[in-house]
């Protein structure tokens, strides 16, 4: 009789994931840091740029409903980790390009509509001699560029990202859940620390949404070249993720 060939060996996600992160990771890194760098310069220059002309955006409800919290500084101030988590778990310098393509064009659109439609969010009646915490934040960023908010933006598009990548390498519903879970309060965050309001909050998923309609004409591209690719046999041995067409 012929021997049984074995079967193939999958490595678990967790190890595929990490095999991502090791790749070209000091592209990633520098890409990274520049890209945010220079986001912040550009971002304060509009700031600083725009204040005397800024228009002050009206609350809702929903604005009222939503409490003030200190602990919602941890997961707003999360975001720039967050952010970087889709570039590092890129399988190529591919997907990076498609990666940054949609970042640029978010940080361009949303830049360009606080230079042309400047705006800031109202004076909330809060003391907030009683968060010290918030009132730091709120004397680097008092509030302006509200609208459209880039947290949101960004928080979206790096879920997306993120949960393309943890689906396509066969991640658990935990893993995938926690994602979500992530990105949800970095939004609520916005609310919650009063850097934002609810209309902020639905221009930075109607930004979202336009960014990649621009960046990549299609947003079926998102499961095509921003995911990390689908696993598949090498060798017959182990199994490992392929590079996207």
């Amino acid at each position: 009789m012929r021997p049984r060939r074995p079967h193939p060996v999958r490595p678990s996600w967790t190890r595929l994931l990490w095999r991502r992160a090791r790749t070209l990771w000091l592209l990633k890194m520098a890409g990274t840091t520049l890209g945010i760098g220079l986001f912040f310069v550009l971002y304060a220059w509009t700031l600083h740029g725009t204040a005397d002309r800024a228009v002050t955006l009206p609350l809702t409800w929903i604005d009222r409903w939503v409490g003030v919290s200190e602990i919602a500084l941890l997961p707003y101030a999360s975001l720039w980790l967050y952010l970087a988590l889709a570039p590092a778990f890129a399988a190529n310098a591919g997907a990076l390009r498609a990666q940054a393509a949609g970042a640029l064009a978010i940080a361009s659109l949303g830049l360009a509509s606080y230079w042309v439609f400047p705006t800031v969010t109202p004076a909330f009646d809060v003391d907030w001699a009683r968060y010290p915490l918030l009132q730091f934040l709120k004397s680097s960023d008092p509030g302006g560029n509200a609208f459209p908010s880039l947290h949101v933006a960004f928080a979206c598009y790096a879920a997306l990202l993120i949960a393309s990548q943890l689906a396509s390498l066969g991640a658990p519903r935990w893993a995938r859940h926690l994602n979500w879970l992530w990105c949800a309060a970095i939004v609520y965050s916005t609310l919650a620390t009063r850097q934002h309001v609810f209309v902020d909050v639905l221009g930075g998923l109607a930004l979202t949404r336009l960014a990649l309609c621009l960046a990549w004409r299609r947003p079926a591209r998102l499961r095509r070249r921003a995911a990390v690719p689908p696993v598949a046999e090498n060798r017959g041995s182990v199994l490992h993720p392929s590079s996207p067409p």
